[in-house]
């Protein structure tokens, strides 16, 4: 669910903050997710802001980066915006993920410091980070992504 009122009503600046970008692409019911180099969990396609960059700037150069395809910048448009224990961090630390899905250009292949690429769907969901499964509940709910499991890479 969007900036769950749960967390913000428990969110405290004092707190560590993570702002992450992340890029939502839901084929045939499943969304793809990555798993970079020494990491035991899919994320979204996506990453952390760079000092006075926008979101879809952030959105266009993270995932290139990790895809090596084009983000259309022009047609991204914000889904929502989810917070939760960032996975792998000391207790308290937030991650603020704010999601776009857009259009791309290319062939998507894992690039730069990911390792897997996959195609997965709610069944998969314990597979993923603390905010990414608020994401698969949010996405299940509104009935895009299927609950059966295609698990697996991304043909090449």
């Amino acid at each position: 669910m969007p900036l769950s009122s749960w967390w913000l009503a428990r969110w405290d600046p004092a707190m560590d903050f993570i702002d992450k970008i992340a890029w939502i692409e839901v084929r045939d019911g499943a969304i793809l997710s990555t798993r970079s180099v020494g990491r035991d969990v899919y994320y979204l396609p996506g990453g952390k802001r760079e000092a006075g960059e926008a979101d879809v700037d952030t959105l266009v150069r993270e995932v290139r980066e990790e895809l090596s395809v084009a983000i259309i910048a022009a047609g991204a448009v914000h889904v929502g915006t989810f917070q939760a224990q960032a996975h792998g961090h000391p207790d308290g630390t937030i991650v603020r993920m704010t999601c776009y899905t857009a259009g791309f250009e290319g062939v998507l292949r894992a690039d730069h410091e990911i390792e897997e690429i996959a195609w997965l769907t709610y069944a998969d969901r314990e597979r993923v980070s603390p905010v990414d499964q608020m994401i698969f509940d949010e996405w299940y709910r509104t009935g895009l992504l299927r609950p059966a499991t295609t698990g697996g890479p991304v043909p090449g």
